[in-house]
């Protein structure tokens, strides 16, 4: 089942972002008292009583107004709203019910979804104002008086929202390895699933995906079920500077919490860009398998090493997910393109594989007389234990003496060692470092 998503909406300058920095728990969306500051979704995971989801904050929605950027900031929370599970709707408590919030609440009941009302800047909701009533004039429930600021009421309204969360269902098909072709617009997403389905194929029905642009298509391959997740409805004309282009961060989210593998596709032609990076940074911290695919290489002017520098200078500027192999193909010319389906099934079937346990705390051993942990004042960490906990991606559960003595380098050399002996290429792997009498502590 993937991972809920929920998205937050309303009015400009109503206090979207704050809420959003302190659900998620960090500074993420920039906070400014200015109408309009966040115009772009920003996307993060969250959790409430053990329930993870996902959490969109969206630029402010003025259904009537003729702006331009005001206008993209609209068309942009529609996509929040139509990929998201429950809406929290946020008005202001100061300056109360606006013909604004009437508009955005009609907008919202036409959505059908689970919609939570939040009334922003009440910091004294036991002196609720006289207008606070109006909000019920808006039909979507009971109000929640909340300060963003100051973190008030924040739990009656995480409630409702898991409460809104769909039940869990397993997915049907589960042997089938789902690859979601993501990417910003124009790198040839398209292209590449036509001409995967265009050629041998055995089982082909396309169906609606959970998102109103992608387009999930069941297929065969060599004995090998398949699911292709298509984003390419993100495409849009760009009419003021490159804002749209962020479309496809929060529909790549969507595809990629409902994936085994991402083909992550990059324009050759044009090299790597921050939205690039965005977009894989999202598939890392997600732990699904990635590869990387570059496209349109018939267009690149070669010498002896372009393919060569070209993929070291993408290691180099994704070294997050080093892991993730690169392939560079021309879907125009069908090069290289019968790698894609064979390397997906690789990485998917290493995502999913398991190391006996006997065999880790061998290498783990190894590893230790080769390079001795950390210490400190005198104190050595000393690993005890190591087991391979999960799969999808590879979890290993660590037993040690003080989680303070294990140093991220050396915690990046544990892993390195796993992946020089086991083939886990194509996916993160995941580390928990467990102390007695202490909780566990996810490490990425």
């Amino acid at each position: 089942m993937s991972k809920p998503i929920v998205a937050i909406v309303g009015r400009p300058n109503v206090g979207k972002s704050t809420f959003f920095n302190r659900v998620v728990g960090k500074r993420v969306s920039i906070v400014e008292d200015t109408p309009g500051v966040t115009r772009d979704r920003i996307y993060a995971d969250a959790e409430w009583n053990s329930k993870s989801f996902g959490l969109i904050d969206t630029g402010g929605i003025e259904p009537s107004s003729d702006d331009v950027i005001l206008s993209q900031m609209r068309e942009q929370a529609q996509v929040a709203m139509d990929l998201a599970d429950v809406i929290i709707f946020m008005v202001d408590g100061k300056d109360g019910l606006t013909h604004a919030d009437r508009e955005v609440a009609d907008m919202l009941r036409r959505t059908g979804k689970n919609i939570v009302l939040v009334v922003n800047k009440i910091d004294k909701p036991s002196a609720l104002p006289d207008f606070f009533y109006d909000f019920y004039e808006l039909g979507l429930g009971e109000p929640i008086p909340v300060s963003s600021a100051n973190v008030l009421n924040f739990g009656d309204v995480l409630d409702d929202v898991v409460a809104g969360f769909p039940s869990d269902t397993e997915d049907e098909d589960d042997d089938r390895i789902k690859i979601a072709v993501i990417g910003k617009p124009n790198v040839g997403k398209s292209s590449l699933v036509n001409a995967i389905l265009g050629e041998n194929r055995v089982i082909v029905s396309p169906i609606a995906g959970t998102t109103r642009d992608s387009i999930d298509t069941p297929f065969e391959r060599d004995g090998e079920k398949y699911l292709l997740i298509d984003t390419a409805g993100i495409r849009r004309q760009s009419r003021i500077y490159d804002d749209v282009e962020k479309y496809s961060v929060v529909r790549a989210v969507a595809a990629i919490e409902r994936c085994d593998v991402c083909a992550l596709m990059i324009d050759g032609a044009e090299g790597l860009t921050e939205q690039d990076k965005k977009i894989a940074g999202i598939a890392h911290e997600a732990g699904k398998g990635i590869l990387v695919i570059v496209n349109k290489w018939d267009l690149v002017a070669k010498e002896a090493n372009t393919m060569r520098d070209f993929e070291k200078l993408l290691k180099t500027d994704l070294a997050f997910m080093s892991y993730a192999p690169v392939l560079f193909i021309s879907v125009l010319n069908h090069q290289r393109m019968d790698k894609v389906l064979p390397m997906c099934k690789t990485i998917s079937e290493n995502r999913a594989m398991r190391v006996p346990t006997g065999q880790l705390n061998s290498l783990i051993q190894d590893a230790i007389l080769m390079k001795q942990p950390p210490s400190d004042k005198g104190k050595r960490l000393k690993i005890y234990y190591a087991a391979q906990i999960g799969v999808k991606p590879p979890l290993f559960s660590f037993q040690i003496n003080r989680r303070d003595l294990m140093h991220f380098s050396y915690s990046r050399y544990l892993e390195n060692r796993i992946r020089q002996s086991f083939n886990f290429e194509g996916t993160s792997i995941k580390f928990i470092f467990r102390e007695k009498g202490e909780r566990d502590d996810l490490i990425g």
